[in-house]
């Protein structure tokens, strides 16, 4: 499917949705429109600047579109984190969406990495 194999962009994929249906919620249930729009933007922008990636033009920019992702995955903690501080998520929740995104941030740690450290070696 991708360079990335079917099980980066599936679970980007399905985080997405994951992401989409939170800041439903947070918007429809608990009016809050702030943050879910904040969530909703890094949260997505995951999957997107991985499929940007998967075309990317060099190496340098296929890095470029990896990090970005990365950090992306990064401010979703952080918002998820805020979301659980300020009670607008039950500790289940909270757990399995942050467990999600977490593995989404090592996965893409080690992709960064190693494509780093294989620079040299082409």
């Amino acid at each position: 499917m991708s360079e990335f194999g079917d099980i980066l962009g599936d679970k980007s994929l399905n985080f997405s949705i994951r992401i989409y249906n939170l800041a439903h919620f947070l918007n429809e249930e608990k009016h809050e429109y702030r943050i879910a729009d904040q969530i909703f933007r890094s949260g997505t922008s995951i999957g997107a600047n991985l499929a940007e990636a998967q075309c990317a033009v060099s190496r340098n920019d296929f890095i470029a579109k990896i990090y970005i992702a990365l950090k992306e995955a990064n401010e979703t903690l952080y918002w998820l984190q805020l979301l659980y501080s300020v009670r607008l998520l039950v500790k289940d929740q909270y757990d399995s969406i942050y467990a999600d995104c977490l593995e989404l941030k090592k996965l893409l740690t080690t992709i960064t990495k190693t494509t780093r450290e294989n620079e040299g070696k082409e």
